[in-house]
């Protein structure tokens, strides 16, 4: 499907953009655990945020956010959204989390559009804005146990996200974001054969998830939505297991997805598939996975630009957008030198300058 969204920021070929989450130093992770912010908080804050964008185009992108660091978690914000959420310890990790006890009922929106607005107040580039997919919060933050006096029913649950999401994608319209993306790893969890195996109809579970996306973005005009996929990349920050797969399984799905981009894993094992993006519809952006953000994993712009060249073989050039295969911070636990994702960000953007060069 062609966009009708019109850019705010036009983006020259082979842009450089970030995926979401940027390593909190401590004085953000401080703050996000209080409860209850004075002025100084609210100042100090602002600052950190006008560092983290700052420190983005400092290294050339063309797309920028706020790294996520209002958030205490990208999937527990819903509960900025709605009310129904006990925040709680997980017994299965030890972790905070956020679990769905109760009816939702909406908040008033705007926590989401008003970090939008302050990065769309100091940025220099186009500005990106992340909100997670409905289908996700259901896997997430739904528990039989804790959640079933509420919602019986996990799908019921998914489908009363949409609507503190829309009211927040509304205002972010509004504000001029120019891309507003939906995060669902959850979707593309079903390349991986031992997951598609613990569910009964793991193709149906795959077509709810795309519908309830679709249901979040119906409608609105004047901004590009993009869904970020992967098979928890992130985790490897964590040490945690990747799952593998290519994306054919899910094929049929992405391209149902009533969006303008995908967001897509590169550098892992079974990402670099080229036979699938290759049968990806042809109006499909492509933001592709082509940083490893694996702690200690230092990378250069010619190979950065060499897994490019790869995907070129398959996709036009106007499509493709370089980014992480992920945010460099899942969880709010989550440690990782701040200095090395800046320098794997320049090598990021001085690859897409090499791309220019060669194609432009």
């Amino acid at each position: 499907m062609p966009s009708d969204a019109p850019i705010g920021r036009s983006l020259p070929l082979f842009p450089a953009s970030i995926v979401g989450s940027i390593p909190r130093p401590l004085v953000v992770r401080e703050l996000i655990e209080k409860p209850h912010w004075d002025a100084a908080d609210g100042a100090a804050m602002d600052a950190a945020i006008r560092f983290v964008v700052a420190m983005q185009e400092r290294a050339g992108l063309d797309v920028v956010n706020d790294g996520e660091w209002r958030r205490r978690s990208y999937i527990g914000v819903i509960a900025e959204l709605a009310h129904g959420f006990t925040l709680e310890t997980n017994p299965a990790d030890g972790r905070p989390w956020t679990v769905v006890t109760g009816r939702l009922a909406p908040k008033p929106a705007g926590f989401i559009a008003r970090e939008a607005a302050f990065v769309k107040g100091i940025a220099t580039v186009a500005t990106k804005i992340t909100l997670p997919a409905p289908a996700l919060l259901g896997e997430r933050l739904w528990d039989a146990e804790r959640s079933r006096r509420a919602y019986p029913d996990r799908e019921d649950f998914v489908r009363a996200c949409v609507a503190p999401l829309r009211a927040e994608i509304a205002m972010l319209r509004e504000i001029g974001v120019e891309i507003v993306q939906i995060d669902d790893p959850h979707l593309c969890l079903f390349v991986d054969p031992a997951v598609r195996a613990r569910y009964d109809a793991p193709d149906r579970a795959a077509d709810f998830a795309v519908d309830m996306i679709n249901a979040t973005v119906e409608g609105f005009a004047g901004v590009k939505f993009a869904v970020h996929l992967c098979r928890r990349a992130g985790a490897r920050v964590r040490g945690e297991k990747h799952h593998a797969g290519t994306y054919g399984p899910i094929l049929r799905q992405l391209n149902r997805l009533k969006v303008q981009h995908l967001t897509m894993e590169f550098t892992a094992a079974g990402a670099d598939d080229l036979e699938s993006l290759g049968r990806l519809r042809e109006d499909l952006e492509v933001g592709l996975g082509v940083v490893d953000v694996t702690p200690g994993a230092p990378e250069a712009a010619p190979a950065i630009a060499a897994r490019v060249e790869r995907a070129l073989e398959r996709i036009d050039k106007r499509r493709i957008t370089l980014n992480p295969d992920c945010g460099f911070a899942p969880g709010s636990a989550a440690r990782v030198d701040i200095d090395e994702v800046y320098l794997k960000l320049k090598a990021e953007a001085e690859a897409a300058r090499l791309l220019r060069q060669r194609y432009g």
